[in-house]
């Protein structure tokens, strides 16, 4: 299974570029999706990351990409970053966003794996895992993802497992 553990030291802050922040009890103030953030510095390291909780900035403790940021920058793009090569934001943030969303389905599919199931839905979630869990993957795989039903078959498979679990 791939490692859902953000790594901030090899990611190019695609969560404070690719993300809208909405002015709320989580955020002190408002930022579009693909505007970087005010307290993100050159380096990609946030200005404020010791204080981000007293700064009212809870939102971004408690986020986590589950590991796509690092591996949008280091796999997809080869280590390049959108700072050095402008032309790469809009790319950086549409795979961020298609990671961010298998990663999180790979994270359901694991726990759903510590249930008793049966066999059957054990292979079936397995599959569908290693389908998901591929080692690598390019610009153009993820934008077939998101074309196909993948999403919507682990969707209906994790929906299925009501079925089968004890009241």
């Amino acid at each position: 299974m791939i490692d859902l553990t953000p790594d901030c030291e090899k990611c190019a802050g695609l969560c404070c570029l690719a993300l809208a922040i909405d002015k709320s009890e989580q955020f002190s103030f408002d930022k579009p999706a693909g505007t970087p953030c005010r307290h993100l510095r050159r380096d990609f390291r946030c200005a404020i990351h010791k204080d981000l909780a007293a700064l009212g900035c809870e939102g971004c403790v408690s986020y986590s990409c589950e590991g796509a940021g690092q591996r949008v920058i280091q796999e997809v793009f080869s280590g390049q970053n959108w700072q050095n090569d402008p032309a790469l934001m809009r790319p950086m943030q549409e795979a961020f966003h298609s990671l961010c969303k298998l990663h999180r389905l790979l994270g359901l599919l694991s726990t759903a794996g510590t249930l008793p199931l049966p066999e059957e839905k054990m292979e079936v979630l397995e599959g569908l895992a290693n389908r998901l869990g591929q080692k690598r993957w390019t610009r153009n795989q993820l934008e077939a993802f998101e074309r196909s039903d993948l999403a919507e078959s682990v969707s209906r498979f994790l929906q299925s497992l009501r079925d089968d679990l004890p009241n």
